[in-house]
C-alpha cells in the first residue's frame, strides 16, 4: 500500500463482508414467520424455519470468519481487549435480560393482587385488590427433586470447564479435551433434565403450550386446566425465566461444543483461545443465573 494508506492504529478494520447484511435479512425473515405463526397463518411456520436456519447459516460463516482473521494473526492485544470489553458488555445486558423476569416475578410473589388470583376482599365499605403466592390452583415443583439435580450438574460442569481452561494454560491438551468433553455433556444432560421436568409440570403457560407439548409427545397431567393456569402470572414468569434459561444453556453448550472441536484440531492454545475464554465466561454466567432461579423461583417462590 502506499504511505497515504498504511495503517497507523492497532485496530483491526474487517474487510467488507456480506454477513451483516444477509444476517439482517435472515432475521427479519424469522421473526416474520414467527408473528405469521403467532396469527394462525399457514406459511408462518416454514417461513419462521427457513428465517433460523439461515440466521444459524450466517452465525457460523460469520463467525468462522473472526476465527480465521484471529489465525491469520489479527487479534493483537490491542483488539483482544476490545473483544473482551465487548463480551463483558454482552454479558451485562444479559443479566438486565434475565433482571426484567426476576423484576416480575418478585412483583407478583411480594405484591399478589386481584389481577393474578381473583380474590376479593372488603374493608370499610372499599374493595382492596390483594391474592396469594403462588396463585390458588399452582401445584409448584418440589425443588429438592429434579430442579436440585440440574443444579448440582451445573455446578459441576462450572467446574470442568475451570478444569479444561486451567490445562489449556498449562498446555494439557489431552485434559482440555477430557474438562471440554464432561462439560458439554453436562450441559446435554441438563437440557434433557429440565424438559423431562417440563413434562411433568402441573401447571402450563396457555392452551398453545398444551399443544404444542402434545405434539412433540409430552405428557401434560391429567386434570391440569391450561386455560385456568393462564389466568395466572406465576406459569409465565416461571416458564420465562427458565426456558430462557433453558436456551442459554443450549447456546453455551454449542459454544463449547465448537470449543472442543477447535481443541482436538489443535487451534487452541495457551496465548491464543479468546474463543474458549469467552465461553467460559458464558458458561458461567449460566450458573450465576441458574443458582438466582433455583434459590427464589424454585425454593422461596414455591
Amino acid at each position: 500500500m502506499s504511505s497515504d494508506h498504511q495503517q497507523h492504529h492497532d485496530y483491526h478494520l474487517v474487510d467488507p463482508s456480506p454477513w451483516p447484511l444477509l444476517g439482517s435479512l435472515a432475521a427479519v425473515t424469522m421473526f416474520t414467520g414467527l408473528v405469521l405463526t403467532m396469527h394462525d397463518k399457514a406459511p408462518g411456520p416454514m417461513v419462521l424455519i427457513g428465517g433460523l436456519l439461515g440466521v444459524l447459516a450466517i452465525m457460523y460463516v460469520w463467525w468462522r470468519d473472526v476465527v480465521r482473521e484471529g489465525g491469520q494473526g489479527h487479534h493483537n492485544d490491542t483488539v483482544r481487549h476490545g473483544l473482551r470489553v465487548g463480551m463483558a458488555l454482552f454479558l451485562m445486558s444479559e443479566v438486565m435480560f434475565f433482571f426484567a423476569f426476576f423484576w416480575a416475578f418478585f412483583k407478583a410473589a411480594l405484591d399478589p393482587v386481584l389481577l393474578f388470583d381473583g380474590t376479593h376482599i372488603f374493608e370499610s365499605g372499599k374493595e382492596l385488590m390483594t391474592g396469594v403466592w403462588p396463585p390458588a390452583g399452582i401445584e409448584t415443583f418440589d425443588a429438592w427433586d429434579l430442579p436440585f439435580i440440574n443444579t448440582l450438574i451445573l455446578l459441576l460442569s462450572g467446574c470442568t470447564v475451570t478444569w479444561a481452561h486451567y490445562a489449556l494454560l498449562h498446555d494439557n491438551k489431552k485434559d482440555v479435551i477430557r474438562g471440554l468433553s464432561w462439560t458439554v455433556a453436562l450441559g446435554v444432560l441438563f437440557t434433557i433434565l429440565q424438559a423431562v421436568e417440563y413434562s411433568h409440570a402441573a401447571f402450563c403457560m396457555n392452551g398453545l403450550f398444551d399443544d404444542f407439548a402434545n405434539s412433540i409427545g409430552m405428557h401434560v397431567r391429567e386434570g391440569v386446566s391450561c386455560e385456568m393456569a393462564a389466568n395466572h402470572v406465576y406459569p409465565s414468569s416461571f416458564f420465562m425465566a427458565t426456558g430462557f434459561h433453558g436456551v442459554h444453556v443450549i447456546i453455551g453448550t454449542t459454544f463449547l461444543f465448537v470449543c472442543l472441536m477447535r481443541a482436538k484440531r489443535g487451534q487452541l492454545t495457551p496465548k491464543g483461545h479468546l474463543g474458549f475464554e469467552f465461553a467460559a465466561w458464558y458458561w458461567h454466567f449460566v450458573d450465576v443465573i441458574w443458582i438466582f432461579l433455583f434459590v427464589f423461583i424454585y425454593v422461596w417462590g414455591a
